[in-house]
């Protein structure tokens, strides 16, 4: 006999419920939210799991009302589910790289942003100035000004700080990409450069998940969203759903395509929609067509193409 079972996840505790191929509860049970835990009933020898669905996110115990153990398990019976990719060990690490350089990339322009606002009520006026000059263009302005001095040393510490340790994950992240070949292949492409390519790297994590590279840009929110009622049948504006920090990338990769001087077949492709439909469009659907080209290079082990001729299978 076949034996479902759903795995409702909190903080503290998991409810496992477990019901057979008729759909009987076999076992209820609440244990701690640890593998060992977990482990000590699904490895019970008297029950043949067929499938096992787990429900877990920051929502879990709020969303425990409405979708229980209970429910899960009948679900993984019936095959009322849609299996969601688990990102592997080293694409979590990669992941857990990339949004701490991000974070703390925002925190620093944040705290500069701050120290511009509040100088210039004061006269005080920044001007154009790189973040390499930033702290001593401050310190300039303050040095007749003790009791404001006073006040922005804290902030030039904590930007100070955050500036070095940003430019330690960046050397780290340059570091893994220029050992990765996947990586390295992905910035053949124009546009392209390391951090676009690790997030694409960690973001799609196994490749041989999408059937068709088509696939990825409605993964990534890139593709229209499709409004059907009665007889209106409509496409709106893209998705934006998916990975937003991938799409955000695709969409500056764009754009740094758009201003090169480079050209190329890609390059030529969007410029005749931009002249069709604006640039703004064309810059989408850019993003959306990196994302297809990059998994195609991925997946076959080639390099970006420059001429039409030759990029056929790429496109």
């Amino acid at each position: 006999m076949d034996h479902f079972a759903g795995l409702d996840v909190s903080v503290k505790e998991t409810s496992i419920c477990i019901v057979d191929d008729a759909g009987k509860i076999v076992r209820e049970v609440k244990v701690a939210s640890e593998p060992e835990a977990l482990l000590a009933v699904l490895k019970n020898p008297a029950y043949h799991f067929k499938r096992i669905g787990l429900e877990a996110g920051p929502l879990s115990q709020w969303l425990f009302s409405a979708l229980d153990a209970r429910g899960i398990a009948q679900m993984m019976r019936v095959g009322l589910y849609r299996p969601v990719h688990v990102k592997t060990l080293r694409s979590q690490k990669l992941r857990m790289l990339l949004t701490h350089r991000k974070l703390l990339q925002s925190k620093a322009i944040a705290i500069e942003n701050d120290l511009r606002g509040t100088l210039r009520n004061f006269g005080l006026k920044v001007g154009l100035v790189g973040k390499v000059k930033f702290e001593a263009r401050i310190r300039e302005l303050v040095e007749n000004l003790p009791d404001l001095a006073v006040l922005v040393e804290p902030m030039l510490i904590v930007q100070r700080t955050l500036r070095e340790q940003i430019v330690i994950l960046h050397r780290r992240l340059l570091a893994i990409v220029r050992d990765d070949e996947v990586c390295r292949r992905l910035m053949t492409t124009p546009g392209v450069g390391p951090v676009v390519a690790l997030t694409y790297r960690a973001t799609v994590d196994v490749p041989a998940r999408f059937r068709k590279s088509k696939a990825v840009g409605a993964v990534f929110g890139l593709t229209c969203a499709k409004y059907q009622s009665g007889e209106v049948d409509r496409n709106g504006r893209i998705s934006r759903c998916g990975d937003e920090m991938m799409r955000v990338m695709l969409y500056e990769a764009a754009q740094s395509m758009l201003r090169s001087k480079k050209w190329s077949w890609l390059k030529a492709w969007a410029m005749q929609i931009a002249r069709r439909r604006g640039m703004k469009k064309a810059i989408v659907a850019l993003a959306r067509r990196l994302a297809v080209i990059m998994h195609r290079i991925w997946v076959d082990g080639t390099e970006f193409r420059w001429t039409r001729e030759r990029a056929t299978a790429a496109a």
